[in-house]
């Protein structure tokens, strides 16, 4: 049976193949070992410029377009005929170095040298970059965009809706009212927060040989300068260089990017259930698309499906995600290769993830707000003003104002005169009374609406 999305095991290939088809270009195995390749002929060309090492002598023009043009020119073929040499080596890496050697006796000079390919290396210098190029290209091209479009659709809400009086809910009852734009705000400054993290966090890589020592290439040149060659790779790749490491590089940074994900993941998933809530309150409505089904059975329903596939698939992401950044600084001694198989899934979690996110946006784009709705809930809740009265009793040296309301309110809905006539009988001053006379549930929203508007 062919792979089509019709026919492949995973949803990130299949059902949701279209939403994560970005991915394929950074994570697929085709990818990888396009990557891998990267690694190769960068680490080459550094040591082509290496003065010291004569007998690698500087890349002709030529040649430099013959490799460029490997990379370039690199496809589904190409890769093939990679996996095709690992058939017979039964390893990876090495499939790439032969690759290349093979590629390069069709270029004269670079046929010279092509027993330079991986010199001093470890397969872990060439997985590693790998890993890390990756990563970085898919946080910086496609989960960062996404996320700030998710935060400005949010930010836009929280600025349009903010002085959208709206009852709040703890523990799912009646509480002091809030505006529907702070509530969503609340989420704009956390997933703020933590993007400005994701953004700022480097990508760690290393070059340094078999346990980290540069042993090999010492042995053969002792008088070059390995660490600064190691560096000026990593950093020409865009990298951050780590020279502490054994076999692999110890994962710490990607774990961190990881733990970071995943904690942006968890907002969503928070953000995802309270709109859903809202939705299930009718303080939003859903734009109806003529031609969509919400029940085999029940014609009527408009189900908040996007946040609920979000809020899905977040789950898994995370699932992935934490066990990532837990299992990966962890390795036996100086080296195992339980972080070989893992690193294999992190496409998986970055995908789980894009799934989710462009459903959090498809959803956010389908919402309506039902002033109305809102507006009949607070007025429905008087007793929410208990606590300003309460409040403003203990102001007036009430003692026992809390216990007051308590006795008033408690268990009780109470309506707009119930509560005029208690004010009414309270031993404070007459401007008090007044000031909680006007006071009503739309009104009491404290700083909602500015703490709204600046974020």
């Amino acid at each position: 049976m062919d792979l089509t999305p019709l026919t492949a095991i995973s949803p990130i290939d299949g059902r949701y193949h279209a939403k994560t088809a970005p991915l394929q270009d950074i994570f697929s195995e085709a990818a990888l070992i396009r990557h891998r390749i990267i690694v190769e002929i960068a680490w080459l060309k550094t040591l082509a410029e290496e003065s010291s090492l004569t007998e690698i002598p500087k890349f002709s023009k030529d040649a430099h377009k013959f490799i460029n043009e490997l990379i370039d020119n690199f496809n589904v073929d190409s890769a093939n005929n990679v996996k095709e040499i690992e058939s017979k080596t039964n390893h990876d890496v090495k499939s790439v170095e032969y690759y290349l050697k093979e590629q390069f006796q069709a270029h004269s000079e670079l046929a010279q040298i092509s027993h330079f390919i991986h010199f001093g290396c470890t397969s872990e210098d060439i997985n590693n970059i790998a890993y890390a190029l990756m990563i970085k290209n898919a946080k910086e091209n496609i989960l960062l965009p996404t996320l700030d479009l998710i935060i400005s659709n949010l930010r836009d809400m929280a600025h349009k809706q903010a002085d959208v009086s709206m009852l709040s809910r703890t523990h799912g009852q009646p509480a002091t009212p809030t505006t529907l734009g702070k509530e969503i705000a609340n989420f704009v400054y956390r997933l703020d927060k933590y993007q400005k993290q994701l953004k700022s966090i480097s990508v760690e890589g290393k070059i340094n040989g078999a346990v980290g020592n540069f042993n090999a290439h010492m042995t053969a040149y002792p008088t070059v300068d390995w660490e600064s060659c190691s560096s000026k790779l990593i950093k020409n790749l865009g990298l951050t260089e780590n020279l502490y490491t054994t076999q692999i590089e110890p994962h710490d940074n990607i774990a961190d990017i990881f733990y970071i994900i995943s904690h942006i993941n968890t907002i969503l998933t928070d953000c995802s259930r309270d709109i859903w809530t809202y939705i299930s309150l009718g303080y939003f409505t859903q734009k109806v698309n003529s031609d969509e089904v919400g029940s085999s059975t029940m014609p009527h329903k408009v189900n908040p499906i996007d946040f609920e596939n979000a809020e899905g698939n977040l789950g898994i992401a995370n699932a992935m995600l934490i066990h990532m950044s837990l299992k990966l600084p962890i390795s036996r001694m100086q080296r195992d290769l339980t972080d070989s198989t893992v690193l294999r899934n992190v496409g998986g979690a970055f995908s789980y993830s894009l799934i989710a996110y462009k459903s959090i946006i498809k959803g956010l784009e389908k919402l309506s707000v039902d002033k109305a709705k809102i507006a009949k809930d607070l007025e429905n809740n008087y007793e929410v003003l208990s606590e300003a009265i309460q409040t403003i009793m203990k102001k007036n040296g009430e003692f026992d104002a809390y216990e007051q309301l308590k006795k008033l309110t408690r268990g009780k809905k109470l309506d707009k005169d119930t509560l005029h006539k208690f004010v009414s009988e309270l031993k404070i001053p007459d401007q008090e009374k007044e000031k909680l006379n006007t006071l009503t549930p739309k009104s009491y929203t404290g700083l909602a609406i500015k703490l709204a508007k600046k974020i």
